[in-house]
């Protein structure tokens, strides 16, 4: 049976005397050095040669390479992107770790596939939430707190549990729930949503989009009935609240029919079959080490994936809207 950790199950006691290392100052590691600073942990965010301390010193840390924050830590919170992290753990982590300190990572990535082993004499854990960076830290201060799942993947000391607990509930995730699972599949559900539900998304708008505006429906109409006016949003936020079943039966009786008598055309077979090798692919490392080669070729095929998508007209439309809608178009890290 699945096991959902609530406030009551962490206990920040744990922590005392104890300092936390997050390394990594990004669209993870701030917010939960934020977060558990305000929680009353000490924290100390290490960061890279290539990263700047402005931002760790404009919030009020002191900014320390990798190595000494590490070494002054029992707690290290591996916070930098997936494919950056091995080589820092290799180089600048492993050799300062010490018998009884905890390792814990915002993503199961880098241990389910192998990049990263830890040494024996140390616990390993995971809180990794299922929300972007900056609402980590927003649904913190707004006391509502963000789902995550949680996991150790080694308990040397026999105390893992109580620390990964414990730092849940320091950074927000206890308040709304943290899930258990295992590191594995942390990191195998996230890479399927990526790469199975988010393609999917994003293919059928900007087709949805395109036929749209082909078929002579202004653009601002059409892009602000499909995403831009919030109401799939909506939609979305009730279905995490309370269900799909029950985001679909608050509709219009006009919208509940349209949805599921049309339902049927899009049941197709081959969509479910692309999902299995897409989930294949992940389980077997096959996206781990595909993804590993493109890092080390400098990106080349992500970059240029990413300047065919960018040459899309849609954008322009799309920022059009946006404007006359008097919002930005995008949000800063």
């Amino acid at each position: 049976m699945t096991v959902i950790y609530r406030e009551e199950d962490g206990d920040l006691s744990v922590l005392d005397g104890k300092r936390v290392a997050v390394i990594g100052y990004g669209h993870l590691g701030r917010p939960f050095a934020l977060n558990l600073r305000d929680s009353g942990v000490q924290v100390t965010v290490g960061i890279r040669d290539d990263e700047h301390g402005e931002k760790p010193s404009a919030d009020g840390f002191a900014a320390a390479a990798i190595e000494d924050a590490v070494t002054d830590a029992q707690v290290i919170m591996m916070m930098l992107p997936d494919e950056v992290m091995p080589q820092v753990y290799l180089e600048r982590v492993s050799p300062h770790l010490e018998r009884g300190d905890t390792l814990v990572f915002g993503s199961g990535y880098n241990v389910a596939f192998g990049f990263i082993e830890a040494p024996p004499f140390v616990d390993v854990g995971l809180i990794a939430p299922r929300t972007l960076g900056a609402a980590v830290r927003e649904r913190f201060e707004r006391g509502e707190g963000f789902n995550s799942f949680v996991a150790v993947g080694a308990d040397n000391s026999g105390r893992a549990w109580q620390t990964v607990l414990a730092l849940a509930k320091a950074v927000g995730s206890l308040r709304a729930g943290a899930v258990e699972v295992s590191i594995e599949q942390e990191a195998e559900l996230d890479l399927f949503v990526q790469q199975a539900l988010m393609p999917v998304f994003h293919h059928m708008m900007i087709t949805a989009a395109n036929l749209l505006m082909k078929s002579g429906y202004p653009p601002e109409a059409a892009l602000s009935d499909l995403y831009i006016s919030g109401e799939f949003t909506d939609y979305l936020q009730r279905a995490s609240q309370s269900g799909l079943l029950n985001a679909l039966e608050l509709t219009s009786p006009t919208s509940r029919y349209g949805a599921m008598s049309r339902m049927e055309r899009f049941n197709d077979l081959k969509l479910e079959r692309l999902m299995e090798v897409t989930l294949d692919e992940i389980r077997r490392g096959n996206f781990a080490r595909e993804w590993a080669k493109e890092y080390s070729d400098g990106y080349p095929r992500l970059r240029k994936m990413q300047d065919a998508l960018e040459k899309l007209d849609l954008w322009a439309f799309e920022q059009d809207t946006l404007e006359m809608l008097g919002r930005g178009g995008g949000d800063e890290e």
